[in-house]
């Protein structure tokens, strides 16, 4: 009887074991360079995470972090991803200029719609076409980009091309930067952190961003205005990646993959974009409920602004042609993702 008992309590104690491991548990820590406080966080990651940890049934948590709270940069992102300093996280990769030029591609002026939603179906189209291999030491879960961005400036709004002419102001990206210079102004590029500081400093006049961060970075106390171009396309635009380490996204069994993979591509990435169209109304209402000026450049000076981000597209694609892209197709490729997601309205 005894070797029958011992064989019994060994076969309960690796069937408990076994269930262990069936029920483990995992702790991913992703974090973004933001207020948490902000459209991206609050309308998209924090719901992002909590719909793992449901669809997971308790057996993934996310982790959220703002401000950077795990250490480094937030121009470091996608680097802290790779190696492994942190699970996931918020990638600008226009923060590192020149690195992923076919991404900027999506970031020159008047490119895509000033739907947040729209623009980020646009992007994972095109992110599926030519950006998967430049981004193949980390995992992927969606590539998105915001609302319309727009100039928020102390004084008076702008009201032509002129106006532009020796102002200071913060550029997100380098397409963002060349549009300004061309513009008269001088662009400095920053991350979101340091804008309004520099702008409390006098070091700026002001900047480009979306209406969605203005709350968060107390526009409403240092800027006067905000000024919106004519239209439905964006003066410029900004892409991001929510993505995680490739070695802690493969290490998952292969049931919780599954639930990250529910909640990735076309799907998230249109979530995020969405996040952004929310938070743009909440932000344009709190700079008009602070009395600042809220303006919208003519029809007209619009045009010209256009026909000058027309020589930033082709002095760009003229530019990364030399490096052996074929610039031309890259920018007809983002014109035409982006008809056909706003046609299909999917």
């Amino acid at each position: 009887m005894r070797p029958i008992r011992l064989a019994l309590t060994t076969l309960a104690a690796l069937s408990l074991g076994a269930a262990a491991v069936a029920a483990q548990e995992v702790t991913l820590r992703f974090q973004h360079f933001v207020s948490p406080l902000s459209a991206n966080p609050t309308y998209f990651m924090q719901p992002w995470a909590d719909k793992i940890e449901k669809d997971s049934g308790g057996r993934i948590k996310v982790e959220i972090y703002p401000f950077m709270q795990l250490g480094g940069k937030a121009p470091s992102q996608y680097d802290l991803i790779r190696d492994g300093a942190i699970d996931g996280g918020w990638v600008i990769p226009g923060y590192q200029p020149g690195r992923f030029p076919e991404a900027e591609a999506l970031e020159l002026p008047f490119m895509v719609t000033k739907s947040g939603e729209e623009a980020s179906k646009a992007a994972w189209v095109y992110t599926q076409k030519y950006l998967m291999d430049d981004f193949a030491d980390v995992h992927v879960i969606a590539a998105h980009m915001h609302g319309p961005g727009l100039v928020h400036k102390k004084g008076p709004g702008i009201r032509t091309v002129e106006d532009f002419a020796g102002l200071k102001l913060r550029g997100p990206s380098r397409p963002a930067t060349l549009l300004l210079k061309k513009l008269g102004a001088t662009p400095v590029g920053m991350a979101v952190p340091a804008f309004p500081e520099a702008l409390a400093k006098g070091v700026l006049d002001g900047g480009v961003i979306t209406w969605e961060m203005a709350p968060s970075l107390k526009l409403d106390e240092l800027t006067d205005s905000h000024t919106d171009v004519a239209g439905d396309r964006s003066l410029y635009n900004l892409y991001f990646l929510w993505a995680m380490n490739k070695a802690k996204y493969d290490s998952l069994p292969p049931d919780l993959r599954a639930v990250i993979d529910a909640n990735s591509g076309f799907y998230a990435s249109a979530w995020a974009g969405r996040a952004h169209d929310t938070g743009d109304k909440v932000g344009r209402d709190t700079m008009v409920a602070a009395g600042n000026e809220i303006a919208t450049i003519s029809a007209e000076e619009t045009a010209r602004i256009k026909a000058l981000g027309e020589e930033v597209t082709a002095e760009w694609i003229a530019e990364v042609s030399s490096r052996g892209l074929d610039g031309a197709a890259l920018v007809d490729d983002v014109r035409a993702a982006v008809q056909v997601t706003r046609a299909a309205g999917n």
